[in-house]
């Protein structure tokens, strides 16, 4: 019998005050109804406008609605501050409220920040204010992630030889995205390069072209495919949407089917494994699915973190090198080559404390 693990460990203190920045789709529909269902205690909320937090306020109970943005922040009762603005405007944010140094913690949006350089100044801030800072990076409590993780823990695929994540999906786009610049490394394929470091370690190298190809010194190769428009399908044509991955290794097989962007939009995640000798695959029946249910996991290793007075397991010193493989994605892209990882990650900043 194959144990898949625990999908998302729980702190025992769940009444750590949360202050929601933001009322967007991120907030009301994946945040709010994960922490709901496990008992975690927002109470309070502000955003751009007061009367879209209202409405999320009364849609999830929560207690107090900020004017603005600056009130919440202003609330020396908050301990944790939820930040979810866009990238442009989240290092504002973390500088505000590490300035104030009354939060104990902060769960920040991947990207965290606009650019590798706003991420580092984001840790910067949160380790000067004594402040713990944790990312969003949701995909790794993927029920079908994690779980392909916990089984390669226990030897099932042995040593890795190829990994791949295959995207035909459309992601929920937001107005504020097209203010960016950038679309798909930071917002959608940032979650398949940090799956691969989640599973594999960090890699020498990637190099994107209309895909990025993640490279590793013992010749381990990942791959994704990054489909966000998946042909005319918002024009009417009939559809294959979903995102797929296959892990590959000298003595196993993991397959996993994230069941996102497909109907009903919360679709459970599947994995099935087998590892040499088996006769079949062993099949996941869990009812967990990425949206909401990874975003239990998310803000849960920080309040884990807090009680505990450790690193948050996706931590801002460890998210800086995820950072730097999109800022590498980018440059690759335009220089048409392999960017190593160093050449962006720079090693001085992983001593700092998140």
């Amino acid at each position: 019998m194959i144990d898949f693990g625990i999908q998302s460990p729980l702190p025992s203190n769940k009444d750590f005050r949360i202050g929601m920045l933001g009322s967007g789709f991120i907030i009301t529909d994946c945040h709010l109804p994960a922490y709901r269902k496990v008992g975690f205690n927002p109470v309070a909320i502000a955003s751009r406008k007061r009367s879209t937090a209202e409405t999320t306020a009364a849609q999830h109970q929560i207690p107090k609605v900020h004017d603005s943005l600056e009130d919440l922040v202003n609330d020396d009762s908050i301990e944790v501050y939820d930040v979810a603005t866009p990238p442009n405007t989240q290092l504002d944010w973390i500088r505000k409220i590490c300035a104030r140094k009354t939060a104990k913690g902060i769960l920040a949006q991947k990207p965290l920040g606009s650019n590798y350089a706003e991420a580092v100044e984001a840790v910067r801030l949160c380790n000067e204010a004594g402040i713990t800072l944790a990312v969003n990076q949701n995909m790794r409590y993927d029920p079908a992630v994690r779980g392909a993780w916990n089984w390669m823990q226990q030897g099932g695929l042995g040593d890795p030889v190829f990994a791949t994540i295959i995207m035909r999906g459309i992601p929920h786009w937001m107005p504020w995205q097209a203010e960016q610049g950038w679309v798909t490394l930071r917002i959608m394929s940032i979650h398949h390069m940090d799956a691969f470091r989640y599973w594999f370690g960090d890699p020498k190298s990637i190099f994107a072209s209309v895909r990025p190809d993640l490279e590793y010194e013992n010749g381990m190769r990942c791959v994704g495919v990054d489909d966000t428009w998946t042909g005319p399908a918002r024009e009417g044509c009939p559809a294959e949407i979903g995102i797929e991955f296959r892990l590959e290794g000298l003595n196993g097989l993991a397959i996993g089917d994230l069941g996102w962007c497909q109907e009903p939009y919360t679709t459970p995640s599947t994995l099935k494994v087998a590892s040499v000798g088996d006769a079949d695959f062993t099949k996941s029946n869990w009812k967990q699915s990425w949206f909401p249910d990874a975003f239990i996991g998310t803000m849960a290793q920080l309040l884990i973190a807090l009680e505990n007075n450790e690193n948050p397991a996706i931590s801002g010193v460890d998210n800086l090198k995820t950072m730097a493989l999109v800022e590498a994605a980018y440059q690759s892209a335009e220089e048409r080559r392999a960017v190593e990882l160093g050449e962006i990650w720079d090693p001085a900043h992983s001593g700092a404390h998140s």
